[in-house]
């Protein structure tokens, strides 16, 4: 364990240990896209039965430049009513993020950590946008993004990749 006051000769990096950086330069949103076709008549129906909603997520990533990445993180959700939509809400929410850091601790932190991060604030927008469509307003409940890489690595092992999920969790 290093000292408080160790000299450079004494840091891992000066060892020739790679220094680890992490830093999140910037959020914003990509894509922000919400219909509802059925309205106003899906109002009426709405009050006699509760829409079914269906949610798909997926997280990419892109390279940038000096060891920064875009990372982002997709979400689609339908609401419907038998066979009629409801609504429509996708958002596509990203990050900068700068990493620096070993080539086996960048992808998890790309496909985990980074859409940890960027999670809440997509759910906030979404929670927004469909309060103020007119619709009861829809909190996504949290993601476990781990898992979900677990099961991309997985998949993609099944496939004879390797495990390499490819940038998407």
């Amino acid at each position: 364990m290093a000292e408080e006051n160790a000299t450079p000769e004494q840091t891992p990096e000066a060892d020739g240990a790679q220094a680890h950086a992490f830093m999140v330069i910037g959020q914003y949103v990509k894509d922000l896209s919400f219909e509802a076709p059925g309205a106003p008549g899906i109002f009426d129906a709405m009050r006699k039965q509760q829409p079914e909603i269906q949610i798909g997520l997926d997280v990419a990533s892109t390279p940038q430049q000096n060891d920064n990445y875009e990372v982002v993180l997709k979400v689609h959700v339908q609401a419907n009513l038998g066979a009629e939509t409801a609504y429509i809400l996708e958002i596509e929410y990203a990050g900068l993020f700068h990493l620096k850091m070993p080539k086996e601790h960048l992808e998890p932190m790309l496909l985990i950590e980074c859409p940890r991060i960027l999670f809440p604030f997509a759910r906030n927008i979404i929670c927004d946008v469909s309060r103020d469509g007119g619709f009861t307003p829809l909190l996504l409940q949290p993601v476990d993004f781990a898992q979900l890489y677990r099961q991309r690595m997985e998949q993609a092992a099944a496939a004879g990749n390797g495990g390499a999920p490819e940038a998407q969790a």
